[in-house]
């Protein structure tokens, strides 16, 4: 989870960028780092574990797409418009995390 104090500032403004936000104040910033952050709760909880959300990828996505709804105040919809999405990221952590777990030898 990303915390709200604690916005990657690249994030933010790509952020920013996806949501047609082209101003720059502390009110909006703090509101879109609020949004970052509820957003990666909401997906860290879905997807499982704690996804990569400044590499591209499924998970930035998905927290892209979160953001543009909270922002557009669409939330209502968004797991059923983003669910085929929302399984995939979740299938790809499982077999992240399958590639690095081990079983313990036998003695």
């Amino acid at each position: 989870m990303i915390a709200r104090g604690n916005v990657p500032i690249q994030l933010l403004n790509d952020v920013k960028n996806h949501i047609n936000v082209t101003w720059s104040d502390v009110a909006t910033d703090e509101k879109v780092c609020g949004l970052i952050a509820s957003g990666s709760a909401y997906l860290d909880l879905k997807i499982g574990g704690s996804p990569d959300y400044e590499a591209y990828g499924m998970p930035r996505t998905l927290l892209l797409e979160w953001v543009r709804y909270a922002w557009s105040e669409a939330l209502d919809v968004f797991e059923a418009n983003f669910l085929p999405l929302i399984l995939t990221a979740q299938h790809e952590e499982v077999a992240a995390n399958a590639q690095t777990d081990t079983v313990p030898a036998k003695g």
